[in-house]
């Protein structure tokens, strides 16, 4: 069959054509006429699954690649095996309910809880914006989960020193670890460190971007939020560090990634090191999630440009680096 212009209407009642790309059979020809009518008529008559390639088609320029990937997961892992063949708008708040109940009998996470319910809530909200959904089931019902942990694992400083011993000093996991743990800046952030990112004769870090790796490809974008775009000040020591690494680098350049590894292997290092160290396991992320909690309201207020303005919990526990930490230990017990 050769391919065909297929007409519609917008709601203006001016008429638009879209070529339809070849078809092998007659069959695939008519669905792909019935989702493409159903997608520019907006009518919510269309079941999930089709609406969830609809959505992320508008969101293609505007979230990330790998957002879009991770959000596509978790939809057709936890969502569509339940909502794949209901329409749209049929789904009902009893539909979510039931759900939720069944997402919380698989014994997950708050946090992650929260995640899939993000995700749904997401297509719902297009829908009922953009396509003019006249019933957003996901407004009747109370969200489940948790945006924070109850509690999130941490190293103390002496954990972290009984880490850190397990590796050879100014090596390239000892560096890396030592950046992530005395900055709190996050791992693909530090995984797109160029040289012309730090400011050696000021000890300053710049953070500008981050890395990450999909499809076998090299990522570089913005970073996670525009608050996380910052200046870091440095430890005289861990500029020392740095600086020394770099400089025994060969054919190192300004724009030359510092750290050439994926996040995996960050990972699969802290976990060997940890257990060798005999500390408990945390995530590569928890290394920048020191918590405290103190009399002080707001004792991010001592180094301000330590952490991007996300990091600051609503409740009364605060995020620091250690090296915070150890300057206030200082001053308030002399």
């Amino acid at each position: 069959m050769q391919g065909s212009l297929l007409y519609y209407e917008k709601r203006d009642e001016s008429k638009k054509r879209k070529k339809k790309s070849e078809s092998k059979t007659r069959r695939e020809a008519l669905a792909w006429d019935n989702f493409f009518q159903l997608s520019v008529k907006a009518d919510m008559n269309m079941t999930m699954g089709a609406f969830v390639e609809v959505y992320f088609r508008d969101k293609e320029g505007e979230l990330k690649e790998r957002s879009i990937k991770n959000k596509r997961y978790m939809i057709e892992s936890h969502i569509l095996p339940y909502f794949q063949d209901k329409k749209m708008n049929e789904i009902t708040p009893a539909h979510i309910i039931q759900w939720q109940q069944a997402m919380r009998q698989k014994g997950y996470a708050q946090t992650y809880l929260r995640m899939m319910q993000n995700q749904i809530t997401a297509l719902f909200t297009h829908a009922s914006k953009i396509y003019n959904l006249p019933d957003n089931p996901c407004k009747k019902v109370k969200k489940m989960g948790k945006p924070v942990a109850d509690k999130l694992d941490f190293w103390t400083k002496e954990e972290y020193d009984r880490f850190i011993s397990t590796m050879e000093v100014g090596s390239r996991y000892y560096v890396i670890f030592e950046i992530l743990f005395w900055t709190g800046c996050r791992e693909g952030e530090m995984l797109a460190l160029t040289k012309s990112d730090i400011d050696f004769p000021n000890n300053r870090m710049s953070i500008t971007k981050t890395y990450y790796r999909i499809e076998r490809r090299d990522v570089i974008t913005a970073p996670k939020t525009e608050q996380s775009v910052r200046m870091i000040e440095l430890p005289e020591f861990l500029t020392r560090e740095i600086k020394e690494y770099v400089d025994g680098l060969p054919n190192m350049t300004e724009h030359t990634r510092i750290f050439p590894v994926v996040a995996e292997t960050v990972q699969h290092k802290l976990k060997r090191q940890a257990e060798k160290a005999g500390v408990k396991r945390i995530r590569v992320h928890d290394i920048r999630h020191p918590y405290v909690k103190h009399k002080l309201k707001n004792l991010s207020d001592y180094w301000p440009d330590r952490l991007s303005a996300k990091d600051k919990p609503a409740r009364p526990v605060f995020l620091l680096s250690f090296q915070v930490l150890f300057m206030l230990s200082q001053s308030l017990n002399p």
